[in-house]
C-alpha cells in the first residue's frame, strides 16, 4: 500500500480543508464522500473531484476504503467511528474523540480488538510553531520545565454564530470547544497528565443569540462556561488552564511554559505557525525564535497523513486515539472535580507523541 484510501463522512464546512489534503500529502487518497444530506455530499464531491458519493452505511462497508475520516457533529463521532472500526476500517475523527469517557474507552478497545488505528484532531501540535517549541524544550533552552499556564478567554460565540445553542449544552462549553487544542499542545510538550482539579461556574444562565434567523432567542446554559483548572503532569510540571466564555476581553498569553532557565511563549494552539518567543534567565526582553519546522500554514490533515505513513511504516502515529482519549478524560475530569470539589486522578496515560522530524513529508 503506497497510500491510504479514505472515505469522508460529513461534508460540512470543515470538510473542505481535509478534501484538499491529498494535494499536500501524497500518502492520502480521498475515494468517496457521504453525508446525511446527499446533495451537500454531491456538491463537495464535484468541488474537489471525488468520484463516488455513497450513503454512510455503504461507505463504511466498502471494501475499497481503508480508513473513514469522520467529520460529523460530536454526537455522531462514536456511532460512526465504532461502526467503521467493527467493519475493519481505520478511523480519524475531528475533536473531541467522543462525548463520554465510556465511549472513548470503547473506541480504543474496539480498535485494539480489530487490529486497526484510531486518530483524532487536533493536529495543530504538529505544525511548525509547537514543534519548534518542542525542539527548544528538548534542547534545554529553558532548562527543566517546572510550570505552565494556558488561557482561552472569550465571551462565547452567540454574538456571531447563527446557531450557537449547542455551545452551551452538555459536552460543549469552552472546555470541550477549545480545551482539546490547549490540552493536546500541553501534553505534546510536557507529557501526560497525572491528575486535575478545577473550580467552575455558569456566569450567565441565559444567553441571547445576536445574529441569524434565531436572533433574539434565548439559550439556556447547561454546562460550565468558566473553568479554572489546575493540572499535575506525570513529569511533576504544575499547570494552570482556564477556559471561559464569560470574559469580554483579556491580555493573557495563550500558553507559557516556565523552566529553570527561562520562559517559552507558545503560539495559539488552534494554529500551526508562530510566533514563538523565548526569554532566558538574565534577558531584558523577549526574543522571537525562527521556526525550525515546516507546516506553519493551515495544515489540517497532517495528523491523518502521519497516521497513513505510520500504518505503512509500522510505527506509532502522533495524533493518536490514545492521546485524544486522554484529553477527553482530562476535560471530563475538570468538570467532575468542579462538581465534587476534589482532585480527579487520571486512568489513562498515553505516550508523549514523538517529535516530528524536521523536513518531514507524507509521501
Amino acid at each position: 500500500m503506497d497510500r491510504l484510501r479514505i472515505g469522508v463522512v460529513g461534508c460540512g464546512n470543515i470538510s473542505d480543508i481535509y478534501l484538499e489534503s491529498p494535494g499536500k500529502f501524497p500518502a492520502l487518497e480521498i475515494v468517496a464522500v457521504a453525508d446525511l444530506d446527499s446533495a451537500r455530499a454531491q456538491a463537495k464531491a464535484d468541488k474537489h473531484g471525488v468520484k463516488r458519493v455513497l450513503s454512510v452505511d455503504a461507505l463504511i462497508a466498502d471494501a475499497d476504503i481503508d480508513a473513514v475520516l469522520n467529520l460529523t457533529i460530536p454526537a455522531a463521532h462514536f456511532p460512526v467511528c465504532h461502526n467503521a472500526l467493527l467493519a475493519g476500517k481505520h478511523v480519524y475523527v475531528e475533536k473531541p474523540l467522543s462525548l463520554t469517557r465510556e465511549e472513548g474507552n470503547a473506541m480504543i478497545a474496539t480498535a485494539k480488538k480489530m487490529g486497526v488505528r484510531v486518530g483524532c484532531a487536533p493536529d495543530t501540535f504538529l505544525g511548525g510553531g509547537i514543534q519548534t517549541c518542542l525542539e527548544l524544550i528538548n534542547s534545554g533552552a529553558i532548562g527543566e520545565p517546572v510550570a505552565a499556564s494556558g488561557f482561552m478567554m472569550s465571551h462565547g460565540p452567540e454574538d456571531w454564530h447563527p446557531d450557537p445553542e449547542f455551545f452551551y449544552k452538555e459536552g460543549a462549553g469552552p472546555m470541550f470547544d477549545m480545551g482539546p487544542y490547549y490540552l493536546t499542545a500541553m501534553i505534546a510538550l510536557m507529557g501526560p497528565i497525572a491528575d486535575v482539579t478545577a473550580t467552575t461556574r455558569i456566569s450567565f444562565p441565559e444567553r441571547r443569540i445576536g445574529t441569524g434567523d434565531k436572533k433574539g432567542q434565548m439559550i439556556t446554559v447547561d454546562t460550565p462556561t468558566h473553568v479554572a483548572g489546575v493540572i499535575e503532569f506525570e513529569s511533576g510540571v504544575v499547570g494552570t488552564l482556564a477556559t471561559s466564555f464569560d470574559v469580554w476581553s483579556a491580555e493573557l498569553p495563550r500558553i507559557e511554559i516556565y523552566g529553570s532557565e527561562g520562559t517559552l511563549s507558545i503560539p495559539d494552539p488552534n494554529t500551526f505557525g508562530g510566533p514563538v518567543r523565548l526569554r532566558k534567565k538574565g534577558d531584558n526582553e523577549w526574543h522571537d525564535v525562527e521556526l525550525t519546522h515546516g507546516w506553519a500554514e493551515n495544515s489540517r490533515g497532517i495528523g491523518l497523513a502521519d497516521m497513513a505513513m505510520a500504518i505503512m511504516e509500522n510505527r506509532p502515529h502522533r495524533a493518536s486515539g490514545e492521546l485524544a482519549n486522554h484529553v477527553l478524560e482530562a476535560m471530563h475530569g475538570f468538570l467532575q472535580a468542579g462538581r465534587e470539589r476534589k482532585h480527579y486522578v487520571m486512568t489513562t496515560s498515553p505516550a508523549q507523541p514523538e517529535a516530528l522530524p524536521n523536513g518531514w513529508k507524507a509521501e
